[in-house]
Parts: C-alpha cells; sequence; structure tokens
C-alpha cells in the first residue's frame, strides 16, 4: 500500500483529499504546515506528497526546497490557488513533479496521483507482448487478436484496455484508473465509456458475454481480467 503525506492548512480540503484517498486504498498522512510536514517527511519518508504552497511556518516552495536540497526524490505534487504562469514556473523548478491549480477534479487529482507513484516505482506494472486464453490470441505488438483461429476486429483503446488489465492479471481495476491508463486524464471521458468497452470486448471474445469468464466485474469497483475459468465469489459477471 502506498503512503501518501498531504501537507494542507485548509482543514476542509484536507479532509476531502485524505477521505478520497483512503477510499483509493492509499494510507494517508496528513500535516497543516510546513514545518510539521517536513518532520513526518524526515520521521517516515511517504511514497508521494500532496504540498499546498501557501502554508503558514514553511511555505511550500521552501518544503520542496529543502527536500532537494537534501537529495531526496520525493514525488511532489503541488497545490495552490495561484494560477500564474510564474507561480507554476517556480514550483516546477524547485524540484515539483506536478502542479494542479485550486479548484481541482478530484478525479484528475487522483489521476495524477496515480500516474506519479507509477513512474516513481518503474517496472511495477509491465505491459504484456501477448495474451493467450480460451481459444483466444492478442498480439499487441502486431494488434492483431483472433479467436478459434478466425481474426478478431478490435479497436485501438480495446486493445489498450485488454493490456492494461493483462498486466494486472487477476487484480481489480478501477474504472478511473482504466481511464487514466487507457484514454489519459487530460481527455477524461465519462467511467460509462470503460463500461460500453468492456460489454463490447465481452461480446468479440468471450464464449457467453452474460456470463464472462475472463472479464470479470467486480461491483462498485471495476474489473478484473483473468485466464482461468473458475468464478470467483464476490465477483459479478452478468454485466458491465
Amino acid at each position: 500500500m502506498s503512503v501518501i503525506l498531504v501537507i494542507e492548512d485548509d482543514p476542509a480540503i484536507l479532509r476531502g483529499l485524505a477521505d478520497n484517498l483512503k477510499y483509493e486504498s492509499y494510507e494517508v498522512v496528513t500535516a497543516g504546515n510546513g514545518e510539521a510536514g517536513l518532520a513526518a517527511i524526515r520521521q517516515r519518508p511517504p511514497d508521494l506528497l500532496i504540498l499546498d504552497l501557501m502554508l503558514p511556518k514553511l511555505s511550500g516552495y521552501e518544503v520542496c526546497r529543502k527536500l532537494r536540497a537534501e537529495g531526496s526524490a520525493l514525488p511532489i505534487l503541488m497545490l495552490t490557488a495561484r494560477g500564474e504562469e510564474a507561480d507554476r514556473v517556480l514550483g516546477l523548478d524547485l524540484g515539483a513533479d506536478d502542479y494542479m491549480v485550486k479548484p481541482f477534479s478530484i478525479r484528475e487529482l487522483l489521476a495524477r496521483v496515480r500516474a506519479l507513484l507509477r513512474r516513481s516505482q518503474p517496472g511495477k506494472t509491465a505491459l504484456p507482448d501477448e495474451l493467450r486464453f480460451g481459444d483466444v490470441v492478442i498480439d499487441f505488438r502486431s494488434y492483431e487478436a483472433t479467436k478459434s483461429g478466425k481474426p478478431l476486429e478490435l479497436t485501438r483503446k480495446e486493445f489498450g484496455v485488454l493490456r492494461f488489465l493483462g498486466s494486472r492479471m487477476g487484480e481489480v481495476v478501477a474504472r478511473d484508473e482504466l481511464l487514466n491508463e487507457v484514454w489519459g486524464y487530460e481527455n477524461y471521458p465519462s467511467t460509462r465509456t470503460v463500461d460500453n468497452h468492456i460489454a463490447s470486448l465481452r461480446a468479440k471474445i468471450e464464449s457467453d458475454p452474460a456470463a464472462p469468464r475472463h472479464l470479470r466485474t467486480v461491483h462498485g469497483v471495476g474489473y478484473k481480467f483473468v485466464t482461468n475459468t473458475l468464478q470467483e465469489p464476490g465477483t459479478g459477471a452478468d454485466s458491465a
């Protein structure tokens, strides 16, 4: 479980960020000012820092400057109410990895958190070159797919969904995470887009799309891809 430290002096924003991050299964540590946040980092380095710029005692700029001066490579996502280009540039020049201006979309923030964590943990998720399950063969290098030896017509996004789910074999993947990985948070569509693509994929690769064995729904969470055909407890297989 990744540990995220949030340094934010606005209690409402701090509580909202903490609640949403915990809902995504992150361990969350919080601090209300720059000095307390810096002490928390030195006591137990987190995997990612969400850092407000306008903080009491020690500004976000100073926290970032001190961390980079100490050689820390901790991923930093800066938050600020300022939208001027000079502020963004200064924050990035001091070593921040990403920057969001308040007010922001919590869904986009979570997508950026996932992207930063992924970049800071290289090799954690290796994308497969090929998937074989049942009578289906998917080749991601040539973008070719077959079922029972006959060509399958898949869209590029459908290849992308299958490839990412295949890289997380047996794990539950949230709809928002699929949106971020396949579509990118800059072009965020509705989560219903994922459901529609899953339904289309099931119609093409499952022997019985109404009772899918490989592309499974985990209700209220997202989807998981498995190559075995045993139905697991708590996994819905009747709809997207």
